[in-house]
């Protein structure tokens, strides 16, 4: 997916990197036992160890681990049997310790993939350079006060992924699709909630640009904390089209850290890019290295969940879904498992996938509602769809009755009985209506055995609509074919 930008000296293409921080599904932080549930009062989940209380020694949660593994099997990675801790020294007011515990040379998981379903059909492979768990600092509010700001220490120590993807992102649409397909991993895998209104994963956004044809890597710039898909795109829009208007001035991109202002559409500078020497890594003197077993590794990946791809590949074999519509069912686990339990009588598996794509996600979306608060169940549209086969409705009444079900949660049986919304194939009720329109429409008539057999159509609305769309369609375009060629 190409995204050039014409400049006067030439076309630009733009190169795109992005470290994302993703916070690790655990009930307690990284290093200690302090809660890391969402919304608490300020300062009121911050532990010794959080505050960096002189004497007090991180001791590494299992579980965090344990996590972390899990994700690196879920991207297709290596995993390091040993890594290391290292402390990443620099001073900011919500660090209290004046480094952070994270990982340099040694992480725990090294190369990986995330395969992109691109909007053609085709797919892309975006390598994953690596992932290190590190510590999350704390939180600078300066809304609270007009001169001051507070610091809230309830995130310092959360325990962070940090998933740093190759340089092979070349358009915003395609960063787009990369971050929302590994949050689809990562919900799949249950290690990370993805909830990036609430900061639980965010992206770092390393942005240069390069004349179309060369494979030189330019100077880049990290646009820090963006915490949207939508302004992760924006920002990378706006930050390209900067450094091409730099370049093209006879100006140069200086390496960088830049803050997207989302309202203003501008990126901003922030600091000079800091290099590894300037942050002083050297390993952690309170953490011994991290030394895992190969049966450790083995076991987790045995209790891995079907993950977006294979189970893609599955509804395309076994139930004959194009790329696009299999795409679409798994990008969340619960829409698959929807999907699934609708399909699992043997239903017809391309009509149901449709009924969930179109109808079911367009109510959804009119009501802002997510599929677990679906107010129809799998149970529920599965007889709907078991009505349209046994001729009881006709498509058009099935989406009437689906809409009822819809505001009022009622089994789609009980709405064609309360409504008299049966469908009419008695034989004689519907010739009956064919003979009536047939009789009042001379014109079309003549104009049907004239030649014009396109006015069939006409024939057959009138009729559904004499029988109130009751009628069953199949049965009103045999009688009308037969009645009108007489």
């Amino acid at each position: 997916m190409s995204y050039i930008i014409q400049g006067d000296t030439g076309d630009w293409e733009v190169v795109i990197g992005l470290e994302v921080h993703a916070q690790i599904s655990s009930a307690s932080k990284l290093f200690s036992g302090s809660s890391t549930e969402f919304g608490a009062e300020p300062n009121t989940q911050v532990s010794l160890v959080d505050a960096a209380m002189p004497g007090m020694l991180p001791v590494l949660n299992a579980f965090c681990v344990e996590q972390a593994v899990k994700t690196g099997l879920g991207l297709k990675a290596q995993i390091n049997l040993h890594s290391v801790f290292a402390r990443k020294n620099y001073f900011y007011a919500d660090l209290p310790q004046s480094y952070q515990i994270s990982q340099f040379e040694l992480p725990i998981v090294g190369k990986g993939v995330v395969v992109l379903d691109m909007p053609d059909g085709t797919t892309r492979d975006i390598g994953i350079e690596r992932l290190h768990m590190e510590q999350d600092a704390g939180k600078s509010m300066h809304d609270q006060d007009p001169r001051r700001s507070f610091i809230d220490l309830n995130r310092s120590g959360v325990a962070l992924m940090e998933i740093v993807s190759d340089p092979d992102l070349r358009s915003p649409e395609e960063a787009g699709i990369y971050v929302r397909k590994l949050r689809s991993i990562l919900r799949y895998l249950e290690t990370c909630d993805g909830n990036m209104e609430q900061g639980s994963m965010r992206a770092d956004v390393n942005v240069s640009v390069r004349k179309v044809g060369t494979d030189d890597l330019n100077t880049r710039c990290e646009i820090k904390n963006v915490n949207s898909v939508r302004f992760i795109m924006q920002s990378i829009e706006i930050e390209s089209q900067r450094q091409v208007e730099l370049w093209e001035s006879g100006g140069e991109v200086v390496q960088e850290t830049r803050l997207f202002d989302p309202a203003k559409g501008e990126t901003r500078s922030m600091r000079s890019k800091e290099f590894a020497h300037d942050y002083r890594y050297f390993p952690d003197p309170d953490l011994l290295p991290l030394n895992l077993t190969q049966d450790y590794v083995d076991d987790i990946a045995a209790t891995l969940p079907e993950l977006p791809d294979e189970k893609k590949e599955r509804y395309m074999s076994d139930f004959g879904l194009s790329a696009y519509d299999a795409g679409v069912l798994v990008v969340d686990r619960e829409t698959g498992t929807y999907y699934e339990a609708v399909v699992g009588k043997g239903r017809d598996a391309k009509l149901a996938a449709n009924w969930v794509i179109t109808n079911l996600f367009g109510a959804l979306n009119a009501k802002s509602l997510s599929i677990e608060e679906s107010p129809v169940s799998a149970d529920q549209l599965g007889q709907l769809l078991d009505l349209m086969a046994d001729d009881t409705i006709n498509g058009r009444i099935a989406k009437d009755v689906f809409e009822d079900m819809i505001e009022t949660s009622k089994d789609p049986a009980v709405i064609v009985e309360e409504k008299g919304l049966k469908q009419v194939t008695d034989t004689g009720a519907i010739e009956a209506a064919i003979d009536d329109v047939i009789a009042n429409s001379p014109d079309q008539v003549a104009q049907f055995r004239g030649g014009n057999e396109k006015i069939a159509g006409w024939f057959v609305g009138q009729v559904m609509k004499a029988t109130q769309g009751k009628a069953n369609p199949g049965m009103v375009n045999k009688l009308l074919k037969e009645k009108l060629s007489d």
